[in-house]
């Protein structure tokens, strides 16, 4: 009777409604009236926005781009605010940017987006921002970003002025034929000079001064005039709700619980829950469960219109099923698929491996779910003897390759090891055999141990990009320097203003993807810029280099590098190796060869001990004294045994000591 005591008021509480009254705990947290019976899992139990309210006239999809550090975050949380999105705190700091690599690095790495509501001149308008990221290595995320937006705010630094990167968005916005808003940030800061900005604006994009806008972020100046300029500036969409339906899948992340989430851009027609829809990339068919704003949160509508950007769930479990570029359309009304995205082309390659084979599978999975997330990001399956399973992935630059590792660890709590990172080369072959295995007379290498032999091919090619560097200009003498130490070739050298200049060069990618970067901001004293798109292929003198460790080669370490830098490279790497391996009870011969000719060496002594080296002390002292002996310096040799004793009883303590 006691345990049916308690049990019939526990289900007479399920019964009741709830009341704030009844909740204990600080009044912090306390819900009121229906809320503080629920518990938000998901989505799906908030209150739906009705999207029919904003036709397609008061929509706007812009997109902020700028150089690393401009303020695009800041920006995007003073937008938020204004708009009502998100409450004013002193704790927006970098909203957009939900990753743990992000708020630690302090830069974007995601493109995110969000929807705001904003009433100007009695009309209410929906804009859908996209803040991108503005390191060269993510300039695939503001290509994608671009593909769902009618314009664009260029920001700049009214202290630092135009850099590299600022210079590439605007060519890829100007080539998208988007709206350009010139913005310049930060002018409170002591050293701000907007006028000398608002020059070099003109002089390289001829954007006229009156339409720059000057603010700055982090304090609110002025903001709201960006807002009104968005408005009045970026052309509504150009699509009809009519029309069937047409959806751009441009990002995409996936939930635990949920599976595929697929951001959407709507160029044609209307979608909601239980409608069924197609892919065209895969051809399966599901039923919509969700569509949705973001807010930055996910917020879910009724339904969303052409021109709306918006997320959508719809059962897609397998992370292969939502490929970023895909379109989607209704079930029996097929329409032209929209052409996508331009494949990232990945600069860089590097080898990954479980630190433990057990752990393959769960690392497989964590890579499957990322790629989904990051499709830039190239894989292929690799393995090797010292390290077993693993993969060759491709990335777009080494920034790229260090946050995607990160984001293993913290996001998946997996563990990898990371080979050096080499560039894709080419190789034109002339042998009929290699050709007939492989298929085609010119193939990539993307792995130095699939190098061919120089017998079998007419020439090896090596990867270019033009690089754009901007500069004060009494850095110029220290960085011409620097690129002709790189091989690179000087295409283009323009003053922006009286005190900066922008120099273009021909680089080979393998001399600038590990630290040009670092040298070039320390030559530059911090204030130089770097930006590159890529320039095809070449010619080159190429020799794959292998690392022998007691004579065997180690063919992790094995690389590719050009003919006149083979002896450096390879004395560097010796000498590297000789600090990171421990030494041992034997001597280890660390060599750099090229084919069989050896041109590098360090040698790991063995731990040992010297059980004569006393005896040595004591040699030298006895034939000392016979020395003096000889030269008739008698008192000197005398005070010389009197501080070692006899020669005999020195070597004979000493052999004792030793023995």
């Amino acid at each position: 009777m006691a345990l049916t005591g308690r049990t019939v008021p526990w289900w007479v509480r399920l019964r009741r409604p709830c009341s704030t009254a009844a909740l204990r705990g600080p009044a912090v947290w306390q819900p009121t009236g229906l809320a503080a019976c629920q518990r938000f899992y998901s989505a799906r139990d908030k209150e739906k926005i009705d999207m029919s309210a904003y036709p397609v006239e008061s929509i706007r999809n812009f997109s902020i781009i700028a150089h690393v550090d401009h303020g695009k975050s800041t920006l995007a949380d003073r937008l938020l605010e204004i708009t009502g999105t998100i409450a004013k705190t002193d704790r927006n700091k970098q909203v957009l940017d939900k990753l743990q690599v992000e708020r630690e690095r302090g830069i974007t790495v995601k493109a995110q987006s969000a929807s705001l509501f904003y009433n100007y001149k009695g009309v209410n308008y929906l804009l859908n921002l996209i803040d991108t990221p503005g390191h060269v290595d993510f300039n695939y995320e503001v290509s994608r970003s671009l593909s769902a937006c009618q314009g664009v705010l260029l920001v700049v630094d009214a202290n630092e002025g135009i850099q590299a990167q600022t210079v590439a968005n605007f060519y890829l916005a100007f080539e998208a034929q988007l709206a350009i808003i010139p913005v310049i940030n930060k002018i409170d800061l002591k050293n701000a000079d907007p006028e000398r900005v608002e020059k070099q604006l003109e002089k390289l994009f001829d954007i006229p001064v009156d339409e720059c806008i000057r603010i700055s972020a982090k304090q609110g100046t002025n903001v709201e005039k960006v807002l009104e300029k968005v408005i009045e500036k970026i052309p509504p969409p150009q699509f009809n709700t009519a029309d069937p339906l047409k959806a751009l899948v441009f990002d995409s992340t996936f939930d635990h619980y949920r599976g595929v989430i697929a951001n959407i851009a709507i160029f044609g027609g209307e979608i909601q829950k239980g409608h069924k829809i197609v892919s065209a990339h895969t051809n399966k068919r599901y039923e919509v469960n969700e569509v949705g704003i973001l807010t930055p949160d996910e917020q879910p509508t009724h339904k969303l219109y052409a021109g709306q950007v918006g997320y959508l769930i719809a059962g897609m479990k397998e992370v292969t099923e939502a490929q970023i570029g895909d379109t989607l359309f209704m079930y029996k009304q097929p329409v032209e698929p929209l052409p996508g995205f331009k494949s990232a082309k990945p600069m860089v390659f590097a080898g990954m491996y479980p630190v433990d084979q057990t752990e393959y599978n769960n690392l497989k999975s964590a890579l499957e779910r990322l790629t989904l997330n990051d499709s830039s990001v190239t894989v292929h399956r690799d393995s090797s003897l010292a390290l077993g399973a693993g993969w060759r992935l491709g990335f777009l630059g080494l920034l790229h390759m260090e946050v995607f590792n990160q984001r293993l660890e913290q996001e998946y709590n997996t563990s990898v090891i990371l080979t050096a990172p080499t560039v894709p080369y080419k190789a034109v072959l002339s042998s009929a055999k290699l050709i007939k295995e492989y298929g085609n007379s010119e193939i990539t290498i993307i792995n130095p141990a699939q190098f061919p032999d120089k017998h079998s091919v007419s020439e090896y090619l090596e990867p270019t990009v033009l690089g754009t560097i901007v500069t004060p200009q009494e850095y110029i003498g220290k960085i011409i320097v620097l690129c002709q130490g790189r091989r690179a070739v000087q295409k283009e050298m323009l003053y922006i203003d009286e005190q900066r200049v922008m120099l273009k060069y021909l680089f080979p990618l393998n001399e600038i993807v590990v630290d040009f970067y670092d040298a070039l901001k320390s030559l530059s004293s911090g204030y130089a810029s770097f930006d590159y798109e890529d320039a095809g292929y070449q010619a080159a003198d190429l020799i794959k280099m292998d690392i022998l460790i007691n004579g065997n080669p180690i063919e992790e370490l094995a690389t590719i590098i050009h003919n006149d830098k083979a002896y450096a490279t390879g004395k560097f790497m010796c000498e590297r190796l000789k600090d990171a391996i421990p030494r041992q009870l034997f001597e280890i011969a660390i060599q750099a060869a090229i084919g069989k000719k050896i041109i590098a060496r360090e040698t790991l002594k063995a731990y040992r001990k010297n059980v004569v080296a006393k005896c040595v002390v004591w040699w030298r002292h006895y034939k000392k004294n016979e020395a003096f002996k000889k030269t008739g310096r008698r008192e000197e040799a005398d005070e010389k045994n009197w501080q070692c004793g006899s020669t005999k009883r020195c070597l004979h303590t000493c052999f004792k000591e030793t023995a």
